[in-house]
């Protein structure tokens, strides 16, 4: 049962509902309520677990690995790049450093 109503009070929302909407439109709405609770627990869904773990757990398990492979490759490729640009550019800041003590 919902929480706060019970069976009395239940009842008498759908006597209300029927003597409003009719009984022909009455199974339309329900049908329509039923599928919008469906699809609002889908989005909730869908914002707690991100895609990228679905797709994971849906697709081959060896393509997942390689994704997740490739990803790994493509990290450890930006921070070598990095390091190395940081590496080249420390000896300039030396030379510069050792040029200053020789002016002094």
């Amino acid at each position: 049962m919902i929480p706060g109503f019970h069976g009395l009070d239940l009842v008498v929302i759908l006597v209300i509902a029927l003597l409003i909407f009719g009984p022909r439109k009455l199974p339309e709405m329900g049908s329509a309520i039923g599928k919008s609770i469906k699809e609002f627990r889908k989005g909730m869904n869908e914002l707690t677990a991100p895609k990228e773990e679905k797709e994971e757990e849906e697709g081959d398990p060896k393509a997942a690995r390689a994704a997740k492979l490739a990803a790994i490759e493509r990290e450890i490729e930006a921070r070598k790049a990095a390091a190395n640009a940081a590496e080249a550019a420390q000896p300039e800041v030396k030379a510069e450093a050792s040029a200053e003590k020789k002016l002094d």
